[in-house]
């Protein structure tokens, strides 16, 4: 039987610790966007603070082409994360 090196051993444990921490505990990626007209915000633009109202909502997932949003969602708990041994959407 062959034995395997100790950097073999090392690194392949490294690949499969990596992919289990980017895997479901990774959250959706969250711009701020305009709810009505699906553009991208600067991120204050969704940040209250005292008094003020804000301009923007939290998009999460999907893409941005042209400066707008699109296969995303505003309900963070309706993206699926994806990735190794995950399972239902949102990840777990």
């Amino acid at each position: 039987m062959r034995r395997l090196r100790s950097s073999t051993v090392v690194l392949g444990g490294m690949g499969v610790l990596a992919a289990t921490i980017t895997s479901c505990g990774s959250e959706p990626d969250r711009r701020c966007v305009d709810p009505l007209t699906r553009e991208k915000l600067p991120s204050y633009e969704c940040e209250s603070s005292s008094g003020s109202s804000t301009r923007g909502s939290y998009y999460y997932g999907g893409s941005v082409s042209d400066n707008k949003v699109g296969g995303g969602s505003f309900d963070k708990t309706a993206v699926d994360t994806g990735g190794f041994g995950c399972s239902g959407s949102g990840g777990g």
